[in-house]
């Protein structure tokens, strides 16, 4: 699974693998891949710089990178308190009562939220990237889009490649024109923050797009026949996520979470903006039916929603409501069905892939025969 980015970068197989666990972004590079380091759930430094450490020291000299969720413009002297303030009182009821009608136990007196997302956060996110400009780092991901025109020049200046995702081919030449390397093209099935169109119609619309820059296809993409299809429409790799979430090197800290992933079906998932306040596909629960059904008070904008549900989303992992209890994933997640080891993903998906790409050879042969 060789491309010209994949041979630009020195690694085996075009497949981009994001994921929060270090212990999976550097099994993802040791298999051949590149291991993207989520970064939001990072709000102190000394925590980041950790875990790039110990990625560093465990990736066996294979590159990887990090993805971070940052706004393209600048947004200052805006803090947490003042976000905060701007939660209206019924939202903060509604949220009281939901928990309460499913016996949801409060956090132990003192115990902080172990979801409290400020990653998106100007400061926040710039402090990240302070962290990890100096690592050896090849690629900075940005979720949100294309990051300011001053951070990417500082990847620029130390020979890091910047990605931006797009869900649309306007989006994409946005990212073009401010200078932008890779886009990845993330489709309606992807886990997390989505657009409208599905992966087959904007994969070829953004390569078609952006050209000559290359394309990585995001969503929906979990076996080797989907990722040859991918580069077929003019990739230059896959940018895979959910996939990841069952592997033995995740750490997602709950059975019961690991169990609803294995027997989700591909239909299990909804788009909604229950957890961030940007649409974002994720396990239907009886929490997204709640915020998504006619008695909810609608969700806030993002990054309203985000600390509005923190806690209670804490509450609902820690103790496991198993109603309540989901995660962002794609439509993949019905192909999710046992426990695998990173490099067992990566066995599957160069044997599919092997196998699509004789099949399509087989074919063309046969199409050209008289």
């Amino acid at each position: 699974m060789q491309t010209e980015l994949s041979r630009k970068l020195g690694i085996e197989h075009a497949v981009f693998g994001f994921t929060p666990f270090p212990a999976v972004a550097a099994a993802i590079s040791r298999a051949g891949g590149f291991g993207v380091l989520g970064a939001v759930r990072y709000t102190a430094p000394d925590d980041l710089k950790r875990d790039l450490d110990w990625l560093d020291a465990h990736a066996g000299g294979r590159p990887y990178g990090l993805d971070v969720v940052m706004p393209a413009k600048k947004v200052e002297g805006v803090t947490e308190a003042d976000v905060e303030a701007m939660i209206p009182e019924e939202h903060r009821r509604f949220v009281r009562d939901t928990l309460a009608a499913h016996g949801v136990p409060e956090l132990v007196e003192g115990e902080a939220s172990g979801w409290r997302i400020t990653g998106w956060m100007e400061q926040v996110a710039r402090t990240q990237l302070d962290v990890a400009f100096d690592y050896p780092i090849r690629l900075l991901a940005n979720a949100l889009g294309s990051p300011p025109a001053d951070i990417v020049e500082r990847a620029h200046d130390r020979d890091i490649l910047v990605a931006a995702l797009a869900g649309s081919a306007r989006h994409a030449r946005k990212h073009q024109e401010v200078g932008i390397d890779i886009v990845v093209a993330q489709g309606y099935e992807a886990g997390g923050h989505t657009g409208e169109i599905a992966t087959m119609v904007l994969t070829p619309e953004i390569v078609e797009a952006v050209d000559p820059l290359p394309v990585l296809a995001a969503g929906g993409i979990g076996s080797g026949p989907q990722v040859a299809a991918a580069l077929t429409l003019g990739a230059q790799g896959v940018w895979l996520g959910s996939i990841w979430l069952t592997t033995t090197e995740a750490d997602l800290h709950s059975p019961a979470l690991t169990r609803k992933l294995l027997a989700a079906g591909s239909g299990d998932t909804v788009r909604s903006r229950a957890l961030t306040g940007k649409p974002a596909r994720q396990l239907r629960t009886e929490w997204t039916d709640a915020w998504d059904g006619p008695a909810g008070p609608g969700t806030l904008p993002m990054p309203l929603q985000g600390l509005l549900v923190a806690e209670a989303v804490s509450r609902i992992q820690k103790y496991e409501v198993e109603p309540l209890l989901g995660t962002p994933v794609g439509q993949i997640v019905g192909r999710m069905t046992a426990e695998r080891s990173v490099q067992a993903v990566f066995d599957d998906l160069t044997r599919g892939f092997e196998k699509a790409v004789d099949r399509v050879n087989r074919i063309a042969g046969r199409s050209g025969r008289p």
